[in-house]
């Protein structure tokens, strides 16, 4: 079901994303990065994989970084939230990190996005640091994979 997105799959994506973070406008004062980004750019370099089944439900950017494997975005459509679809994708980029011989998974989150905050930490991710970068406020966080 987790799949390397192709260029077929931008405009789905593009509207996951956006429906996704849109709801944090409000907090943040502004879209958050990942509604900005170049979808297409990510498709070509293959950083950006999808959950499809019958139909894509979920996308996730990840790249190796260091010692680490960066999860650098992940959004799921409405349809498919409270499902463990997420908690899914984060499963998929521990293993590609293990498989990888990679050591942990680092990400950020915006401090503003109050939800990640907690289930982070419920997932076994550890806060490393926070600071601006930007102009977002910025959680770290790490596991050991």
């Amino acid at each position: 079901m987790i799949r390397r997105a192709t260029p077929a799959d931008a405009t789905r994506i593009r509207a996951i994303t956006e429906s996704a973070y849109s709801k944090y406008i409000p907090r943040i004062g502004r879209r958050p990065a990942p509604m900005d980004v170049d979808v297409d750019a990510q498709i070509a370099e293959g950083l950006l994989w999808v959950w499809d089944a019958g139909g894509i439900l979920g996308a996730v950017v990840f790249y190796p970084e260091g010692e680490a494997m960066h999860l650098n975005a992940l959004a799921v459509a409405p349809e498919a939230t409270g499902q463990g679809l997420g908690r899914k994708l984060i499963a998929f980029v521990e293993s590609e990190a293990r498989r990888a011989g990679l050591s942990k998974v680092a990400l950020y989150t915006n401090a503003k996005m109050t939800e990640n905050l907690a289930m982070y930490p419920y997932l076994g991710f550890t806060e490393i640091n926070r600071r601006t970068e930007d102009g977002f406020d910025r959680v770290f966080y790490e596991k050991p994979v």
